[in-house]
């Protein structure tokens, strides 16, 4: 299926609503659209002859998402995905982020040094660091846990021995939709754990909950 044709399937739904859960969750939270009234599509993935569709919604982190058997061109389910970002962190309160960066051949995502001031929040660090962002598009853990340890890979010796030199972890979070309080968990598989013990690495969960519980 075309992304155009997957959107009018979607907006369809809105419209209509013939699944209840599209009700329900209608009753609590906006998907976004475009300029041109078409719904917003943050990304497809695809197992098989099954697409998975994240929608963005208003003022939220996690995902609408539109399970889709392509062909038959159906809509085989619907719920709810949270938001998903994984990077590796380096930080280390002796070397600037300038030698942290030479270590490795990997693009930096965003780095700073000790005493600059803080973005998000007040104060200034207390240590120089480093960091290397996943791909930010939503996905499955699993998929994109293992698409970044892959990645790492590339670089093997130099995320080595930065993990040697300075502190090291892959910091993962995740938002939760709150909708019913059964938030399920990742999973970290043979490989992932054998790639991360590889890689003298270890992995730090964030996990949140966010948005408006379903209505009984």
């Amino acid at each position: 299926m075309t992304e155009k044709e997957i959107a009018e399937l979607i907006q369809n739904e809105l419209i209509h609503k013939s699944w209840g859960f599209t009700e329900q969750i209608s009753e609590l939270h906006s998907p976004l659209y475009n300029k041109d009234d078409s719904i917003q599509i943050e990304n497809i993935t695809s197992d098989h002859d099954e697409q998975t569709v994240y929608v963005p919604l208003l003022n939220e982190s996690f995902y609408l998402t539109f399970y889709i058997n392509s062909e038959k061109k159906e809509i085989t389910g619907i719920s709810t995905e949270p938001q998903i970002l994984i990077y590796f962190k380096a930080i280390s309160e002796n070397m600037n982020c300038s030698e942290l960066k030479k270590m490795t051949l990997l693009e930096i995502s965003e780095s700073w040094n000790k005493g600059d001031q803080k973005k998000s929040q007040t104060g200034s660090y207390h240590f120089s660091g480093i960091k290397i962002e996943s791909d930010k598009k939503p996905d499955r853990f699993e998929k994109k846990m293992e698409a970044f340890l892959s990645k790492l890979q590339k670089d093997r010796n130099g995320i080595i021995q930065l993990s040697q030199l300075a502190e090291t972890t892959i910091q993962v979070l995740i938002d939760f939709h709150n909708g019913n309080g059964l938030l399920g968990g990742p999973f970290l598989s043979k490989n992932n754990i054998k790639q991360l013990a590889d890689l003298n690495l270890s992995v730090d969960f964030d996990l949140y909950v966010s948005g408006k519980q379903y209505i009984s």
